[in-house]
């Protein structure tokens, strides 16, 4: 089909809840696309994180497509080779005790929510299910997950939102301390905060949240939705500030293309859910869990991490070099980078991608870069030579 058939298809028949850019990719290999009409984009974005080993790697097809061959789906009454290999490289890499799989990064953040709250109720009782967050958080688009996420914007129309969620300004150790009062459960937050602009947590206030937690007997839930997975350069954006919490979620990058959520659990909690209080029927599932695995065996290389954060230094050094005044920041973590503009980033991301690049945006003045793990120089190059004229003519 060509692109004019394959958007009137969209527009006849999809609801119409997303702002679609002019592109209708078709096919494409790692970090290059290829349009309907047939046209290549450099991929800054790999599906909003997710596409972690770029577009048709052939290590994660065959697994999936092997694990295709022999059975698609089970229900979660019966056990899965896939599942279970997956855990086990997920509870090792992280330094947790268990996983449970979902399907979405609010599925997984859900589940998290549910885990803190139980843990509470089973040790004190009624009364104490608060969970502190953080201003401009994102957690995701279910009515509680839009609760426990700091940004009012969202907070809209979907009357009435879950209760029990405070907020607290990023990196503001004061402010943290005095909202924690008896009612509170647990302290939720992103290591970087994606989609309000690349913010991320100081080491000293992680520390100070993990110590809080510890003497309050909190339980610090980590959304590693968008960082995890080695998006930062190391396997979870945590290990940076030397902080492990008691609960962590993923999606995103962990299924390489797939649908795919993960809720972590360390020792304090590891066993607070019981049969019947929380599940799903496509969470674990073989094919997306067996191409989970291989973006598990390929990330978890010392040296594909080390990859990860050169092309993120590389990129961070190459748009600060520059020296243009729309430029006002550059900032991020591996090849997680946001990129502040004095500029409309709207204008800048449509600019690129009628240049040939997807790019992303973030809060109210960030272009984002999430590209594929696996992106190679001669494809950031190309990205950034367009990117570098886009900024340059604003």
């Amino acid at each position: 089909m060509d692109k004019e058939s394959i958007v009137k298809l969209d527009k006849d028949y999809i609801a119409q809840f997303y702002g679609r850019m002019e592109l209708a990719p078709i096919s494409g290999k790692n970090a290059t696309v290829v349009n309907a009409d047939g046209r290549e984009y450099v991929d800054f974005t790999s599906g909003i994180g997710v596409n972690s080993l770029g577009i048709a790697d052939e290590g994660w097809i065959n697994a999936v497509t092997d694990q295709l061959k022999k059975i698609q789906h089970i229900s979660n009454y019966y056990y899965s080779e896939q599942t279970g290999l997956l855990a086990e490289k997920l509870v090792k890499a992280s330094g947790m005790k268990r996983a449970f799989f979902c399907n979405s990064g609010a599925e997984a953040n859900e589940g998290a929510i549910k885990t803190a709250r139980k843990y509470s109720f089973d040790k004190y009782g009624e009364g104490r299910n608060r969970i502190i967050c953080l201003t401009n958080s994102f957690h995701g688009r279910t009515l509680t997950t839009l609760a426990a996420t700091g940004q009012d914007v969202f907070h809209q129309f979907f009357f009435p939102f879950t209760e029990g969620f405070d907020f607290v300004p990023i990196n503001d150790i004061e402010a943290l301390n005095n909202a924690i009062n008896s009612s509170v459960c647990a302290i939720m937050c992103e290591p970087i905060q994606g989609e309000s602009g690349v913010n991320p947590l100081s080491p000293e206030y992680a520390k100070e949240i993990k110590k809080l937690c510890s003497e309050n007997d909190l339980l610090l839930i980590f959304d590693e939705v968008q960082t995890g997975i080695g998006r930062t350069g190391r396997m979870f954006a945590f290990q940076h500030l030397d902080v492990t919490p008691d609960i962590c979620s993923l999606a995103k990058g962990l299924g390489g293309g797939l649908p795919v959520g993960a809720v972590l659990l360390g020792e304090r909690c590891e066993c607070t859910l019981a049969p019947g209080q929380h599940g799903t029927t496509f969470g674990g599932n073989p094919a997306v869990a067996a191409g989970a695995n291989a973006v598990m065996e390929r990330v978890a290389e010392p040296e594909f991490l080390k990859s990860v954060l050169d092309k993120g230094e590389y990129i961070r050094a190459a748009v600060s070099s520059w020296g243009l005044d729309t430029v006002v920041e550059v900032r991020g973590a591996g090849l997680m980078v946001g990129v502040q503009v004095r500029c409309s980033h709207k204008e800048v991301a449509k600019k690129c991608l009628e240049n040939g690049l997807m790019i992303l945006t973030a809060g109210k003045d960030v272009v984002r870069m999430l590209p594929p793990l696996t992106i190679n120089y001669d494809e950031i190059d190309r990205g950034l030579e367009i990117l570098h004229g886009v900024l340059r003519s604003m």
